[in-house]
């Protein structure tokens, strides 16, 4: 996962010297065919893109499935198969929590409360509708911050993922990063969004016939999901690790250290609908929907496979905790002490069940999935970059092949500004530790704004920019307190026992709630919009197509319920 939900990886300057795992020419034969087709599929697409529609949105005709599996996809990064595999192990089912209550209702309220909103307005991007709603000043500090966080994070993205090949198959740093950012940038460039989208949809399905292999294989030798509780309970001598709720009441019973309030109001509310609904390089895939009912029912479907995700992202972490012959250690602790991190328990679990072939299937997953994440960055940014700072301050009323040209230069600089940001991030270890802090930074408050823009027609254009702002300083204030005075944690995060991620939770929570109060005091302060000028763009000014006259199994509200329906049953089994 590329944004503020990415798991706790941990970058190592110091790599094992010998590769985990080798790659036979089957494998390599399977890679090389994968290279070629993602190419492909941008020299093909490259001639239906001959719009600036075509180019940034898809050209806006994307069928609900392709437009919720790419929704998905471009989530679903190599760090997240890696990182979440190793937070498994040493935290047990808890990493679930991010795939479930921290996903499944923001993406649900997403298809049906704010994308209509989105859709109707006709706006591109995120920063766009804010344009609409608030004014430029909102626009231009949501477009900036934006492009900032993308880049920084393709660049961190592209150097773990290298560094990932270098642990696992000793590969060349160097030459990880360049083949694989050229190839994104070359397909990203040629097709556009439309040439992202259907390789994101080919990764989807290679992601998960590589990362199935583990899970399946493993509960086969362990016998089953009552088998695996049992070794994991023997290899460990505790019982948490196999529960979702049931060690949340105090921040000491379970081995993250949080408390339920983290996790239901920190992580469920704020922090997961801040990203699933504001973090453009999602709701992009969804804008490139051909109608409103298939943009409505995108997110649902996402939804619906992101329930199924922790079966090949978590269970090879437990898999690994109750199988595996040797103790993995955290990360300093095994560059100290020489043996194996947390972080590498996936790559243990391949080789463990991966013969030839099989092997380059499950390796080809996690370059998929690296692919993946990078183009939902680049051409993100390259929308963003085009549309709301080009267009909007330095080059207005160009032609659109103007543009068009622009975003395709755009896509490329922008891999090099991530190359470079890769390149820094090797000199500087400590910057991966920020990127979480950096994106709590603006998605908590920007969360906060959307919502109110969208839902309450009192708000102001002052009240939404100096609320967003006011959010923005109060996180990165509260950021900058704890660093300088460790013990205010435990006021941050209302208890001295929390941990790192309990901190992330609770700071999400309070600038969203700053945020909400500034622009609520400042907008009662100012003269609203009359309702005229917020046609489209909010609730009570908006008339929203009804779908009565729709079959009741195309109707994204009865998907929706199915699917809220199965989230409550998981929870429940798993309490």
């Amino acid at each position: 996962m590329t944004g503020p939900l990415a798991p706790p990886w941990i970058l190592a300057q110091a790599v094992a010297e010998a590769p985990l795992i080798s790659l036979g020419l089957l494998d390599m034969a399977i890679i090389v065919v994968y290279f070629l087709m993602v190419l492909g599929i941008g020299w093909y697409l490259k001639q239906q893109t001959t719009t600036g529609e075509d180019f940034f949105l898809a050209g806006r005709e994307m069928t609900a499935w392709i437009a919720g599996l790419s929704f998905l996809s471009a989530n679903l990064g190599s760090l997240e198969l890696m990182g979440w595999a190793a937070a498994a192990y040493q935290y047990g089912i808890l990493g679930t929590h991010w795939y479930w209550i921290g996903a499944i209702p923001a993406m649900l309220f997403l298809g049906l409360v704010m994308m209509p909103f989105y859709y109707i307005s006709k706006t591109h991007s995120v920063p766009g509708y804010l344009q609409l709603r608030f004014g430029e000043a909102s626009r231009g500090f949501a477009a900036l911050s934006f492009a900032f966080m993308t880049i920084l994070m393709s660049g961190i993205n592209m150097y773990s993922m290298a560094l990932v090949m270098k642990v696992v198959l000793g590969w060349d740093i160097h030459f990880s990063i360049w083949v694989s950012s050229l190839t994104v940038a070359a397909y990203v460039a040629l097709g556009g969004l439309k040439s992202a989208i259907f390789n994101e949809v080919l990764q989807f399905v290679l992601i998960w016939a590589g990362a199935m292999l583990v899970p399946i294989l493993g509960l086969y030798e362990v016998g089953g999901w009552e088998g695996l509780k049992a070794r994991i309970a023997e290899q460990t001598g505790r019982g948490d690790y196999v529960h979702l709720w049931s060690t949340l009441g105090s921040f000491q019973d379970n081995p993250m250290g949080i408390h339920w309030t983290g996790i239901v109001l920190g992580l469920g509310w704020v922090i997961s609908f801040g990203y699933w609904t504001t973090d453009f390089l999602v709701v992009q895939r969804v804008l490139a929907a051909k109608d409103l009912r298939a943009a409505k029912t995108a997110p649902i479907i996402g939804a619906a496979f992101k329930m199924a995700v922790p079966f090949i992202v978590i269970l090879p972490g437990l898999l690994g905790l109750a199988l595996l012959d040797v103790k993995l250690l955290p990360e300093a602790d095994a560059l100290k002490q020489g043996g194996h991190s947390y972080n590498e328990v996936l790559p243990l679990m391949l080789a463990r069940y991966c013969g030839p072939g099989l092997l380059g299937l499950g390796i080809t997953a996690l370059i998929a999935g690296f692919m993946a994440g990078m183009a939902g960055n680049v051409s993100a940014f390259a929308t963003v970059w085009t549309y709301d700072v080009y267009r909007a301050y330095i080059h207005k009323n160009a032609s659109d092949s103007h543009y068009l040209t622009h975003g395709r230069i755009c896509t490329v600089l922008g891999v090099f500004v991530s190359i470079g940001a890769a390149y820094l991030v090797m000199q500087f270890a400590s910057i991966m530790d920020y990127v979480q802090a950096l994106f709590s930074f603006f998605i908590a408050p920007l969360f906060g704004t959307v919502l109110l823009g969208m839902l309450w027609k009192r708000a102001t254009p002052a009240g939404g920019f100096y609320g967003l702002l006011a959010g923005t300083l109060a996180s990165i204030g509260m950021w900058l307190w704890v660093r300088l005075d460790p013990s205010a944690l435990a006021i941050v995060a209302l208890s001295k026992h929390a941990q790192a991620m309990a901190e992330n939770m609770y700071r999400g929570l309070w600038s969203w709630l700053v945020c909400v109060i500034v622009t609520v005091a400042v907008s009662y302060a100012t003269k609203p919009k009359p309702d005229s000028e917020l046609v489209g763009l909010v609730y009570g000014c908006t008339e929203i197509p009804h779908e009565e006259a729709a079959p009741w199994y195309e109707r994204p509200a009865v998907w929706a319920t199915v699917v809220a329906i199965v989230f409550v049953i998981l929870n429940v089994v798993f309490w």
